[in-house]
């Protein structure tokens, strides 16, 4: 019971997960190919999640196509939202931070103070 009471939410939320990715995709210029490549998909797989109501990706599959796509994936799964939002940038932002090397890190630092407002 619970479960019907259920799906038409996961549908939704299914349909509009396919949306962004078909739109993000698109506005990038890859194909279902070169996006099913780079992310580990596969080209039906791809396919369907962007058109059928039915997928629910793993956690790892979403991430592999928000990096990709360079979005964060909560912004793939936030079904309130249209477009990326400041904090999706943000969280993109702090994700690919904490991929750098020490050294790349301590010099975007010394970067980032130089655009802090004088005291």
């Amino acid at each position: 019971m619970l479960y019907t009471a259920l799906r038409p939410l996961a549908e939704t939320m299914a349909t509009k997960l396919g949306h962004k990715i078909h739109k993000l995709r698109s506005t990038k210029g890859l194909t279902l190919e070169a996006l099913a490549q780079a992310g580990g998909l596969s080209k039906s797989y791809l396919w369907e999640l962007e058109n059928r109501e039915s997928q629910r990706p793993s956690a790892e599959k979403l991430q592999g196509i928000a990096d990709v796509l360079d979005v964060d994936v909560s912004y793939l799964v936030d079904d309130t939202v249209d477009e990326p939002q400041a904090i999706h940038a943000d969280r993109e932002f702090f994700r690919n931070f904490s991929k750098l090397a020490d050294k790349d890190k301590e010099q975007l630092r010394r970067i980032l103070e130089t655009f802090k407002p004088a005291k």
